[in-house]
């Protein structure tokens, strides 16, 4: 399988010294630097995900897999300021999500499990215009947001419809066109692939092609045997609270 970004006739030994050099010269977009996070408030049994040390890399699109229960999602809304860690350090482009909350989270598109965030009596259109509006994409930018949204997850067909009248996989084409509607440089996709047919995946699959080109990140969480359609640049499991590299 090629590596990400890599052609067919290019050397493989030259990319990888190429793109270790770049890397060597660049920060990372993400930082995950001793990060320990327990089940409750009082920091008392065994944690979920325990002292996670993660650096991402603009530009590339990284698997983590593992059973459910595992620490997935809480790894993701970690990394979306949406908990707190209990130890450890969390940054993206050097802010943290608890001093500079707002501002840490504008940058980030985040695509959780279930209908979560979606109103069912809403029309497709409507939640694209107020998701526009709570991103905060400028007023004189949002319609060109809302069209690029409605493209890029083919969502055409679905604009006048009630997400209560929308299929699973309707619900999450367009949850995945939330995700991505303001250009954010981190998106986080928790199980992604649920309930989308193959033009759904395709679709999704060139969204994270074109989110990687322009040096966004991306961090796809399934359970391991469904690990996406993507040439991942890194994949990890998490086992027993600890990210360990995946050897697949």
């Amino acid at each position: 399988m090629l590596a990400h970004g890599q052609t067919p006739t290019s050397s493989p030994g030259t990319d990888a010294l190429e793109g270790e050099s770049a890397r060597a010269d660049a920060a990372p977009v993400l930082c995950l630097d001793g990060v320990t996070k327990y089940w409750g408030w009082k920091r008392r049994g065994t944690p979920v995900l325990s002292g996670v040390d993660l650096e991402l890399f603009g530009g590339t699109a990284t698997w983590i897999g593992g059973r459910n229960g595992a620490g997935k999602t809480t790894l993701l809304r970690l990394a979306g300021g949406l908990l707190a860690a209990d130890e450890g350090e969390i940054s993206l482009h050097g802010l943290s999500p608890e001093r500079q909350r707002r501002r840490y989270q504008r940058m980030i598109g985040f695509l959780s499990a279930g209908d979560r965030g979606l109103y069912p009596r809403l029309s497709v259109t409507r939640h694209l215009r107020l998701w526009a509006k709570v991103a905060f994409v400028p007023p004189s930018d949002r319609g060109a947001a809302v069209d690029r949204a409605v493209a890029r997850f083919g969502l055409e067909p679905l604009l006048a419809k009630r997400v209560d009248r929308l299929s699973l996989g309707q619900r999450q084409r367009l949850k995945l066109s939330l995700a991505f509607l303001h250009d954010p440089e981190l998106v986080l996709l928790d199980e992604p692939g649920n309930s989308l047919d193959e033009d759904g995946i395709a679709l999704l699959s060139t969204a994270l092609s074109v989110h990687t080109a322009r040096g966004g990140v991306a961090i796809w969480c399934s359970p391991v045997g469904e690990a996406g359609p993507l040439p991942f640049d890194r994949r990890f499991v998490i086992d027993s609270g600890r990210l360990l590299i995946d050897g697949a």
